[in-house]
């Protein structure tokens, strides 16, 4: 009974050292919560190791900066090294990381904002009370982490995920980035006011203010929710444009070749009545050159290339190509949404590549381009190889990536330097330079396990 009622005494009471114990399993749990939150939103499938590196380390952290980091310095001192922490364990784009981050920030604080007013004036305690007495901290933290558990849940069950965020531009992301900081220093500064002076205002106004607190992060992400998709729902329709055009050319080519039918079953019997078999094999190979151009386009398909930004990228770079009487063949045998690198720097890459490819090969008499995309299962790599004629033979292939090295008139060089830049920034890509007597080969390799 004496135990019962020591206990009783040290959690009902003001009592700092088991405050500061209380807070050891709190860090941790909440820490764990955070993490349930950012990887339910990323859709994150994390290892246990990756999961039990992250929940202790930002724990030892969080308590370090409690007890010897002054608030609310400590607060964003803390948001800062999670961020870090989040992108060195979990390997996902910087971008990603701080706005999943602070989105579940949001939605932690959120909770706490929810129930502060409501529980002192419920319990009828002060800030100063809950803040120094066991028994009302442990409860308070309790229904918080209930909440959180109860938007978690949510969450997965509606199966809410940012993706949107996978490809966007740098104003948009600046958009975000503004609007999710502004947001979470307004929340933080707005749980400092509540907490020292919560007590001394009516539940009336704290309640209006975290609505309004609440609509305008419902309202923010609802509309960044809504402009996104417009961008993305934007960037279909100029793929089915550029389609449309594919299809366009394709149904010509089509026609051409059903209106030139009997004349070509003609030209052919005259070769084989007059025994002409080099005419026959000169003929043959203009034929193929015009059906691979037909297949090429039949290529052209968004079903095939499944990435609007890379289907665009392909289709006008082919344009551009073939009114410079380029011949382009195109092999595609790559799922762009299994791709092992960031697909913007892919884009990026491709983009710099097909453009010196098109430049070199059309000062050429023989102006060829071969496309290949394809994954190579046995040696677990995906492959990328832009193969084109070129004049200059005297050509040097370590050179070419030196920034300011161009053999271009008016061109700045910054192309290949870009490419090396953006290959050494992925531990798991490498590119390859080769040429012989008739091509020149840039094969882009990205190894998985």
């Amino acid at each position: 009974m004496e135990f019962l009622n020591n206990l009783w005494v040290a959690i009902s009471t003001p009592n700092e050292a088991l405050i500061n114990f209380i807070a050891i399993p709190g860090s941790i749990i909440e820490n764990l919560l955070i993490m349930l939150l950012f990887t339910s939103i990323l859709n994150i499938s994390a290892t246990k190791r990756q999961k039990i590196i992250y929940v202790f380390s930002m724990s030892c952290i969080c308590l370090f900066m409690i007890n010897y980091v002054e608030g609310p310095y400590n607060l964003f001192i803390n948001y800062i090294i999670a961020i870090s922490f989040v992108y060195a364990i979990f390997k996902k784009s910087l971008f990603k990381t701080i706005v999943t981050y602070i989105i579940s920030l949001i939605l932690l604080n959120l909770a706490g904002t929810l129930l502060l007013n409501p529980y002192i004036t419920i319990m009828h305690i002060d800030t100063v009370q809950l803040s120094i007495i066991p028994l009302y901290r442990l409860f308070y933290t309790f229904i918080m982490y209930l909440l959180c558990i109860i938007i978690i849940l949510f969450l997965k069950y509606k199966n809410l995920k940012l993706d949107f965020l996978e490809d966007i531009d740098k104003k948009d992301k600046f958009i975000i980035l503004s609007n999710l900081f502004f947001g979470i220093v307004a929340l933080v500064v707005q749980m400092i006011i509540l907490f020292y002076y919560v007590d001394k205002l009516p539940i009336l106004i704290t309640s209006f203010s975290f609505i309004a607190l609440l609509a305008y992060f419902i309202i923010s992400i609802y509309s960044l929710t809504r402009t996104f998709k417009l961008i993305l729902t934007t960037r279909k329709l100029q793929s089915a444009e550029e389609y449309n055009n594919s299809l366009r050319v394709l149904h010509d080519s089509v026609r051409a070749f059903k209106h030139d039918f009997d004349n070509m079953v003609t030209t052919i019997g005259g070769y084989i009545k007059t025994n002409d078999m080099k005419g026959l094999e000169k003929y043959y190979a203009e034929l193929v050159d015009d059906s691979e151009r037909v297949n090429n386009l039949y290529i052209l398909n968004p079903e095939v290339v499944n990435n609007d930004g890379i289907y665009n990228l392909l289709t006008k770079k082919y344009h551009e190509a073939d009114s410079k009487d380029i011949k382009v063949n195109i092999t595609f045998l790559l799922d762009l949404s299994t791709l092992h690198m960031k697909i913007y720097e892919f884009a990026r890459i491709l983009g710099i590549l097909l453009d010196n490819a098109i430049e070199a090969s059309s000062e050429c008499e023989e102006k060829v381009i071969n496309l290949i995309f394809r994954n190579d299962t046995k040696n677990h790599t995906q492959l990328l190889i832009v193969e084109n004629t070129y004049a200059d033979k005297n050509i040097d292939t370590e050179k070419i990536f030196e920034k300011g090295i161009s053999g271009k008139e008016n061109h700045t060089g910054l192309g290949l330097w870009e490419v090396r830049k953006l290959v050494n920034k992925n531990q798991n890509v490498h590119l390859r330079t080769i040429k012989d007597d008739k091509f020149f080969r840039q094969q882009l390799e990205i190894y998985y396990k």
